[in-house]
């Protein structure tokens, strides 16, 4: 700041006048900021309304004063969602002495609401982890991943599900599911009227699923490598040995997409093409732009990753869920600590939340690679420069049909970078940006039919490029409701002739297991 004493000094000036000019000014003129955490009545009563256009100004400003600081942009990103966090947690909301709702909530009580919130606290530090929905409403085969099917492979890292079919004839050609490995599957398998995976088979789709091993110490070394070989490609072959084809259809979900793609790069390079069209779901190829992940990932962090990881051991889920709840503190960190503590509520029961927090450990090996290798280095994206199964990877040998959607307000995967890893493939891409984030974004149901999508068909680098993203959300045309239409029609092209399934799932080289969701999915973190 010592650089700029000018601008800090007119930034100083402004504050001192406006904060003074809040505390002058009539009560009804002051505004209450427009944020649902405010919008009882209650915070317009009293000197209320100055509190809360008090930490309105604050915030303001702390904004316009880490924008003046020197440094490169990863440095200021940095520094911005420092300020984001202590923002988030500096409101009044998140204070007894100063949030009246809470205080009218004890009179209403008798006190109850305080000893029950205390009650709630002891019970979320025993368990180590802020309660975001309640865990008991649900079961795994019950009330999530409940549709039928069986698991029909088993590795040491793996479980393949193959699902029954819901109609009289399918696709001769599967799709193959690669879910994140840092999370549960069963977020592509959530109710029934707000599943993926039945909405693939209500398309007559064979569909099948990778369930990831939730890792222990006995897989403290496992690489990256480990994932492609002993799970994107046993999977891939398990899909075409049961069911007969030579080619499937293969999607990813975020790492889940990262993955697919480098080994189908790795397979390309060996002359092996057992893909018929690609899907990636808010998937980054180029890691240029990783969005606010990237304020985790500079050289210092993956040294320390490395020294601590790099030569075995785990990430423990809890580490991974922290860094994701601190991504969007408001929503997955204070509004339940108001909720749980403050207002002595037990959390309601909410499918989306109890998978957020079903955490999964990672290898450390793994993990380190994946930091270095793809956030830190950006190497998947540059021809030949990274290299997995001893293959170097080009994602231009990828010369097949690809289907990349993003969510237009993913603060994990930003569209425009899900958008220019869409540039990287060697074939015609359908680039379609859905509403919403990450997550709510992507798991739009078709039956509940919410939201909208915008598509405008693009070929890739072997014809026309893809244009500039913010030229192509110009020229793009908006549809309301859910993508997976879109999608499925898209993908029904790839998925062959229709047949009349197998009478029994797997085959003589593999047998069903047990039945579907398997013993995987329902492992805890452990190490």
């Amino acid at each position: 700041m010592s650089t700029m004493p000018e601008r800090l000094g007119d930034l100083r000036e402004e504050y001192v006048r406006r904060l003074w000019s809040l505390l002058l000014q009539p009560r009804d003129l002051v505004p209450a900021p427009s944020d649902r955490r405010f919008s009882d009545a209650a915070w317009r009563d009293g000197d209320y309304p100055r509190l809360l256009a008090a930490y309105a100004l604050n915030a303001e400003f702390l904004h316009r004063l880490a924008a003046l600081t020197p440094g490169d942009a990863r440095s200021r990103e940095r520094l911005r969602f420092v300020v984001d966090q202590w923002i988030e947690a500096a409101s009044p909301g998140n204070f007894l002495l100063t949030n009246p709702v809470v205080q009218r909530r004890i009179r209403e009580t008798g006190g109850e609401s305080l000893r029950q919130g205390l009650e709630n606290l002891v019970r979320d530090l025993a368990r180590g982890r802020i309660a975001q929905t309640d865990e008991a409403a649900f079961e795994l085969g019950r009330d999530l991943a409940c549709s039928k099917g069986w698991v029909v492979f088993r590795n040491h890292l793996i479980e393949v599900i193959q699902y029954a079919p819901l109609c009289e004839r399918v696709g001769s050609r599967p799709i193959l599911i690669v879910p994140p490995c840092i999370n549960k599957y069963y977020i592509l398998d959530l109710g029934s009227d707000n599943s993926f995976v039945q909405h693939c088979l209500s398309q007559a789709m064979q569909v099948y699923m990778v369930s990831w091993r939730n890792p222990d110490a006995s897989m403290a070394q496992l690489t990256w490598d480990d994932y492609l070989e002993d799970g994107v490609i046993a999977a891939i072959r398990v899909a075409q040995e049961i069911s007969d084809q030579d080619q499937i259809n293969l999607l990813g979900f975020c790492v889940g997409g990262t993955l697919a793609a480098t080994a189908l790069a790795a397979l390309a390079a060996k002359r092996i093409d057992p893909v018929a069209s690609l899907t990636l779901l808010t998937t980054l190829l180029d890691f240029s732009e990783p969005g606010v992940l990237g304020v985790f990932i500079d050289e210092a962090q993956v040294r320390h990753h490395e020294r601590r990881l790099g030569d075995g051991g785990l990430l423990r889920g809890e580490e991974l869920a922290g860094a994701f709840s601190a991504l969007r503190p408001n929503d997955l960190i204070w509004t339940h600590v108001v909720q749980n503590y403050l207002l002595g509520e037990n959390p309601a029961a909410f499918d989306l939340l109890y998978w957020n927090s079903d955490s999964t450990n990672l290898p450390g090996p793994m993990f380190v690679e994946y930091l270095r290798r793809m956030y830190l280095n950006n190497e998947l994206c540059q021809p030949n420069r990274l290299e997995c199964l001893g293959e170097p990877i080009d994602l231009r040998r990828l010369r097949i049909p690809a289907y990349v959607f993003a969510a237009h307000q993913d603060h994990i995967v930003p569209w425009q970078s899900a958008f220019r890893s869409g540039t990287l493939l060697g074939h015609s891409v359908r680039f379609v940006l859905g509403a919403s984030g990450h997550v709510a974004g992507t798991i739009n149901s078709a039956l509940r039919n919410r939201r909208s999508f915008r598509t405008s068909t693009q070929r890739g680098a072997s014809a026309a490029p893809l244009k500039d993203p913010q030229v192509w959300l110009a020229e793009s045309r908006e549809t309301q409701g859910s993508w997976w239409r879109d999608w499925s029609d898209w993908v029904c092209s790839f998925t062959g002739a229709l047949r009349v399934p197998h009478a029994s799932p797997g085959s003589a080289d593999y047998p069903p297991i047990e039945p579907a969701p398997g013993r995987y999915v329902r492992q805890k973190c452990s190490g």
